[in-house]
């Protein structure tokens, strides 16, 4: 008996070494994927109050991520090419490229962004330059599109079945219980994740609709030459920066004052940029520093102390890369979860011991909710119980 289950916990490792390469290849996606699973979990379980199949829900919280996730990248995107164009025209970059790009010589303009003066510059042989250095370095662009897209699929493939079968995740992991140790440490763990990834998503809708009311308020209030551009564009953008860690929403409204200043420095209007002044002070104060005093501890997690949070946030990105932005936190919220109810339990201590946790302002230990309801609700993905409608 001892060497059948010696050579089952063999084959076991060896499968679980395999599943682990594998997923170590696609950690990014894996990563992207349980962030989005927790900060729409509850959209989706306020979604069942339609009564729609779980599988109906989870294709209508994906459509509702990706729709104005595509929108917002189009319009940017659209836009970044019409003032890109623009510039180039309006500082006769075209011909101080052709001197220095080799590929850039032939090139006399820059055709107009639409079906109309594509069509022109590809009857006319303007576009020649562009479709040969693509062909020269189509290995590369092919795989950066590949490995895109490649990503973008696992994503929303494990996002869309956490989100329809997390039941059957928990129960098989409750198979592993003893003693409740499990259930008590699953059910910890994932009310603190959904607490810190969804008040994430939170916080960028906060930040981004703040930020849109700011900058479209400034522009009421003053002339034409110093007004935001695109308020609506630099407001999402604004919210979206908010994620990055350390300089935050400084990335787009400290480049976009600086864009303000430049016309009146180069009319000599100097009396407008009192105006760009009051902007930047408004952003400093209305959009950045009071959202993250306010928003921030109040979306950062029930347990989670804010301050190891935001190292989390500073240092994952510098150790692991964009996904470390929500790895670390993801880790970190295991471990001292992990340290606040299994670790106790296991080692016999007394559970009204202080733990790694945050505080109120009286220092009193703000552990989990004796009052709360069981249930491992984060991995029932959603769903009270199994949906008939499967």
């Amino acid at each position: 008996m001892n060497e059948k289950r010696f050579v089952v916990a063999l084959f076991g490792l060896a499968v679980a070494v395999v599943i682990g390469t594998l997923a170590y290849r696609f950690i990014a996606a894996f990563t992207v994927s349980v962030f989005l699973y927790y900060s729409t979990r509850r959209y989706h379980q306020f979604l069942a109050r339609f009564r729609l199949p779980p599988r109906v829900r989870a294709g209508v919280v994906l459509a509702s991520l990706a729709i104005p996730l595509v929108l917002l990248i189009s319009y940017a995107g659209v836009l970044l090419v019409v003032e890109a164009r623009q510039f180039v025209t309006d500082t006769a970059l075209v011909s101080a490229a052709a001197s220095n790009i080799a590929w850039f010589a032939a090139i006399e303009r820059i055709p107009e962004f639409t079906v109309q003066g594509i069509y022109e510059a590809y009857q006319s042989g303007d576009l020649e330059p562009f479709v040969e250095f693509a062909t020269e370095n189509a290995s590369f662009l092919t795989t950066v599109v590949s490995e895109f897209v490649l990503n973008l699929f696992v994503v929303t493939i494990v996002t869309y079945y956490l989100l329809v079968d997390g039941d059957r995740i928990s129960d098989w992991l409750l198979r592993f219980d003893d003693d409740a140790i499990v259930r008590e440490y699953l059910e910890a763990v994932d009310r603190e994740l959904e607490a810190v990834l969804f008040g994430n998503l939170l916080n960028v809708v906060a930040i981004s609709l703040i930020a849109i009311a700011t900058f479209s308020g400034y522009n009421a209030l003053v002339p034409a030459g110093v007004r935001v551009p695109y308020p609506a564009l630099a407001g999402a953008l604004t919210g979206i920066a908010s994620l990055v860690p350390i300089v935050g929403m400084k990335i787009v409204y400290l480049p976009v004052t600086a864009a303000m200043a430049i016309p009146p420095l180069l009319d000599g209007a100097f009396a407008e940029l009192g105006y760009v002044l009051a902007f930047l002070l408004v952003a400093v104060v209305v959009v950045d520093t009071v959202p993250d005093l306010v928003l921030r501890p109040l979306l950062s997690g029930d347990e989670t102390h804010v301050g190891l949070l935001m190292l989390a946030y500073t240092l994952g990105p510098v150790v692991l890369g964009f996904y470390g932005l929500f790895f670390a936190p993801i880790v970190l919220v295991i471990g001292l979860t992990f340290a606040n109810t299994a670790l106790p339990r296991l080692l016999g201590v007394d559970d009204a011991q202080t733990t790694l946790v945050g505080s109120d302002d009286d220092g009193d230990d703000l552990g989990p909710d004796p009052d709360a309801d069981g249930g491992v609700d984060g991995l029932d993905a959603g769903s009270t119980g199994a949906d008939p409608t499967q």
